[in-house]
């Protein structure tokens, strides 16, 4: 199963690993930092010269914050120009995306800001180099595409749900006692101890998709220390995990419409269409390029999804679906797989896995099989593509979990802190625009601003639209805040 908020276009299959040699400052060294040349893995060469990598130790409990402790990796590049306001932290979301292998290939989208700060990231707790969980080999992680996930017997029912146990067993092998300790609060308390040793008096960040609920956390939790932060693609935080469900199912329902429409379709019977093809690949999946592969529902599904996420691979989709129809599954499970971080030798990357593990360990609510068949209709009425998909995923995502969820939605007010900028876009169908107006109107009057992109795809910034950028660079950039309320078409 695959949760699908995440910052998918930006997903990378590596992390770099954190490197501890010298070549730090003094400064850095007294705070507990020594920066040194990225190095490369496997999968990944190292980046430039211009990055350097370090680890910080924090604890693993921050209620007994002089106990064990564990390793955060972190990037950072300096800022290049004279003028530097400090610098600023982003999360690329998930949970589970390695800020660390994510950061170089995002810089270029945001270089202006690297005139006046430094670039920083950081895998959080759990993810990638700072103690990454994996809670399935390879093998393990193809053999479960066989498990329906839209389960319609007994029997189907019986596998979708041992398969879910399965994974959670596999997680608390991994991860053992650090199970208990990557909640986004978690993470957030991270992030102030990064704050610290990087001599920062404020936290200016930049939050992407569930980095928008980190920030958010973040605010709450230290709301005086807040200091120019941009939260975009934002998830709701009124939602619980059911509500994240439905409100994905319309955001993809929403993106798959403006898809069919580009095409000439009329949405309604386009989307039956879709279903109808969804329902026979369910009952016989399609053959690929790939003998011992086959195109299941459930990568059918996914690999619908990830083109929504940019209006430019709308083709791409249009080529998949033309695929499929005519019985070829060799075009939507190469986006699958791309979702999923598979590479060609077969090997899958974690962000999934992490994204379980933190989700589940926020998330109080644990739908049973029970109320899942009782929501199945307002989701199918919400999505006819989608809605099974997200309906059956409230039960199976922490099924048979070994540890408590911690709250049913997070808590994001924070008065008295700095205005915080809410970059919403009416398009995006992984994170709808309903969330963005409902985290400005949490923040609290006076601290959350909203700025509205009448667009499509998931996040808004450095997505084509002049007036985002320059409305957001000169917020980060000259501490302009704009009018609340403001709108980009």
């Amino acid at each position: 199963m695959t949760r699908l908020v995440r910052w998918t276009a930006l997903a990378v299959t590596s992390a770099l690993l954190a490197a501890g040699c010298g070549g730090g400052s003094s400064d850095d060294d007294k705070r507990g930092l020594s920066w040194g040349r990225c190095k490369a893995t496997a999968d990944a060469p190292a980046p430039s010269g211009d990055w350097q990598c370090a680890t910080l130790k924090v604890p693993l409990d921050w209620s007994k914050p002089d106990g064990e402790t564990i390793g955060l990796a972190l990037i950072r590049a300096k800022a290049r120009g004279d003028d530097r306001v400090g610098s600023l932290l982003f999360n690329f979301g998930g949970p589970g995306a390695s800020g660390v292998s994510t950061m170089p290939s995002y810089a270029p989208t945001v270089s202006s800001l690297r005139e006046r700060y430094d670039l920083v990231s950081w895998d959080p707790r759990g993810v990638g180099a700072s103690e990454g969980v994996r809670c399935r080999g390879d093998q393990e992680i193809q053999a479960a595409e066989s498990v329906d996930v839209t389960p319609d017997t007994p029997a189907e029912e019986k596998a979708y749900f041992q398969d879910a146990a399965d994974f959670a067993k596999g997680c608390r092998k991994d991860a053992g006692k650090l199970m208990a300790h990557v909640s986004t609060a978690d993470s957030a308390r991270d992030m102030d101890r990064i704050r610290e040793v990087l001599g920062d008096k404020r936290m200016h960040y930049f939050g992407i998709s569930y980095g928008t609920e980190l920030g958010g956390t973040y605010a709450h939790l230290f709301p005086k220390n807040v200091g120019r932060m941009t939260l975009d693609a934002v998830m709701d935080p009124g939602a619980d995990a059911v509500g994240h469900a439905r409100n994905q199912a319309r955001g993809f329902q929403r993106a798959l419409n403006g898809y069919l429409k580009s095409t000439g379709q009329d949405p309604a019977e386009g989307s039956r269409k879709i279903a109808n093809l969804l329902r026979r690949i369910d009952a016989r999946p399609l053959p690929t390029g790939t003998p011992e592969r086959k195109l299941t529902q459930t990568l059918a599904v996914t690999g619908i999804i990830l083109p929504l996420y940019s209006r430019d691979s709308w083709p791409t989709l249009t080529s998949a679906l033309d695929a499929a129809e005519r019985g070829d599954g060799s075009e939507l499970l190469t986006l699958a797989d791309r979702y999923n971080e598979r590479d060609p030798s077969g090997r899958y990357g974690t962000t999934t896995h992490a994204q379980r593990v933190i989700s589940c360990l926020d998330d109080r609510q644990r739908p049973t099989a029970a109320t899942t068949r009782k929501l199945l209709p307002q989701f199918e009425k919400i999505s006819p593509v989608f809605g099974t998909f997200l309906g059956w995923d409230t039960a199976g995502w922490c099924h048979d979990w070994p540890v408590p969820g911690q709250h049913d939605t997070p808590e994001v007010s924070a008065p008295g802190a700095a205005p915080v900028l809410v970059v919403g876009n009416t398009g995006d169908p992984a994170t709808p625009y309903e969330g963005a107006r409902r985290m400005a109107d949490e923040l609290g009057k006076g601290v959350g601003v909203m700025l509205t992109w009448r667009g499509e795809g998931h996040g808004a910034y450095g997505s084509g639209s002049d007036c985002v950028d320059s409305t957001v660079n000169a917020y980060l950039l000259d501490g302009s805040v704009p009018k609340d309320g403001k709108v980009c078409s």
